[in-house]
């Protein structure tokens, strides 16, 4: 069973990014465009106060005729944000995110922000696996030796 800190390790684009509350969500959504990303920490200094998601600007602004050039993030992002430590279990996050409906969860160590990972993230490590063992076991009923 993988740990959180595996699948950060072995992500091609571990880079976190993050916006301030008192930017714009037309600010937000543009990073998020530029980066092929579907959210951003709401961070002051090294402080998590929140995540922005392309779900909080169609429910939050979109849906309720407000504009993004002049809404900022904190009023729409998520401030209870979930977050998991790199020790735990991929299960043990999939399980969390399925359960709560999110789609990113921010890897913390002791204070310190060590990465974020999504469910795409973890889908992609569990066909991995399975992979693996269908092999292993296609091999076992063959007889095949490596």
């Amino acid at each position: 069973m993988k740990s959180v800190a595996d699948i950060l390790n072995s992500k091609a684009d571990a880079d976190v990014y993050s916006i301030n509350p008192s930017a714009t969500v037309f600010d937000a959504l543009k990073l998020m465009a530029d980066r092929n990303i579907g959210s951003l920490l709401v961070m002051e200094g090294a402080l998590i106060v929140g995540i922005i998601t392309e779900r909080d600007y169609a429910r939050k602004i979109a849906l309720k005729g407000r504009t993004s050039l002049q809404t900022p993030v904190r009023e729409v992002m998520t401030a209870a944000v979930m977050f998991v430590g790199p020790e735990q279990s991929t299960e043990h996050c999939m399980a969390l995110m399925t359960e709560n409906r999110l789609r990113h969860l921010p890897v913390v160590d002791e204070g310190k922000l060590l990465g974020i990972i999504s469910i795409g993230d973890l889908v992609k490590d569990i066909i991995s696996e399975q992979k693996f063992i269908i092999e292993q076991l296609e091999r076992y009923i063959t007889g095949q030796r490596e």
